[in-house]
């Protein structure tokens, strides 16, 4: 049986996952965009049922009268409002199409000298998360959720692993595609404090529904202690079961995927986990992130994930629960 995420916890960041809630410039072009194309698209179906009602009561009465040619004078109305019809039909168009283009413009337009550079890297079914920095020791890693400092732009390089996907987190800007091989970017930026949901836009496989992700947008002050933070490596374990909870991350497989600075374990394959226990989520945002969902992502990730590359783990109830306290202290 496949476990899903509860209603309460998706209830979390769905009211936030809207592109009609706009929390910064590029969402609120395409905001801009979108009602000025559902006004327009509302009076024009409007006009035509009106129109549809009026030719209906039209026929009606002319056929209670007697028939007969048309009269010069109708169909010259008729010609006047045909003819109308179609100019103004001409210049909504028009309207449209200057509206989309000056908004196309106005999304490549955000910039600045000042802009932090995050690599996002997706694959199947998650993204790896890569603070630039010119001091590479100053580089920090996580997976799954980006923070960013509010009214800073944000320039997003993205990358593919495997197959093509799509970041979209639709209270920042549209949607934007990872091709493999090819290197693309786009511009971010929020204006106020919050939490919003991301999302793989693109069918990338078996779980393409189940690879979300989550952009916490904080004051400059908060983020910059969060960035500091993550640069330091994994806090050594203090309890007992902690120090064997580490023990087991180095001896286990879980160290040919995950990486955990400041231990043996090194590997690429699977998420960073020096920080883990300071995320919302798990799974790319599948399951929050607490001990009982942490310990059944470990032991049966395929129940919560069918097909994603993490091998279910057959532990002692003694080493569950010492993986968990070490888990649970990096923070």
């Amino acid at each position: 049986m496949i476990a899903a995420p509860s209603l309460a916890f998706l209830a979390q960041w769905t009211g936030r996952h809207s592109a009609l809630d706009p929390a910064g410039p590029q969402a609120e072009r395409i905001g801009d965009l979108w009602w000025l194309m559902f006004w327009i698209s509302t009076g024009v179906f409007l006009a035509v049922l009106t129109a549809l009602l009026a030719a209906i009561l039209r026929r009606r009465r002319e056929e209670e009268d007697a028939p007969g040619p048309i009269a010069p004078e109708a169909r010259h109305r008729l010609t006047r409002v045909v003819a109308g019809a179609v100019g103004v039909t001409v210049v909504l168009l028009f309207v449209l199409l200057f509206a989309s283009v000056g908004t196309g413009r106005a999304l490549g337009s955000l910039s600045s000298r000042q802009a932090l550079t995050i690599r996002l890297t997706g694959q199947q079914w998650w993204w790896s998360v890569e603070y630039q920095d010119p001091v590479p020791g100053r580089m920090v890693t996580t997976a799954n959720e980006i923070h960013i400092p509010t009214g800073r732009p944000i320039l997003v390089q993205l990358e593919s692993r495997d197959v093509i996907h799509s970041f979209w987190v639709p209270n920042l800007h549209g949607k934007r595609d990872l091709i493999p091989g090819h290197k693309g970017e786009v511009w971010i930026q929020a204006d106020r404090p919050g939490v919003y949901r991301g999302q793989c836009a693109e069918f990338c496989g078996h779980q393409h529904a189940l690879m979300g992700l989550l952009v916490v947008a904080e004051p400059p002050e908060a983020f910059a202690a969060w960035l500091e933070a993550q640069r330091r490596p994994a806090a050594p374990p203090v309890t007992p079961a902690q120090k064997r909870g580490q023990k087991l991350v180095e001896t286990l497989p879980c160290a040919l995927c995950h990486t955990i600075q400041g231990t043996a374990a090194s590997g690429k394959t699977g998420p960073d986990l020096t920080h883990l226990a300071s995320r919302r989520t798990l799974a790319a945002g599948t399951l929050p992130n607490t001990p009982g969902h942490l310990a059944g992502w470990i032991v049966d990730p395929q129940s919560i994930k069918p097909g994603n590359h993490m091998p279910a783990n057959t532990l002692q109830s003694e080493d569950l629960q010492a993986l968990l306290a070490y888990l649970g202290s990096l923070k």
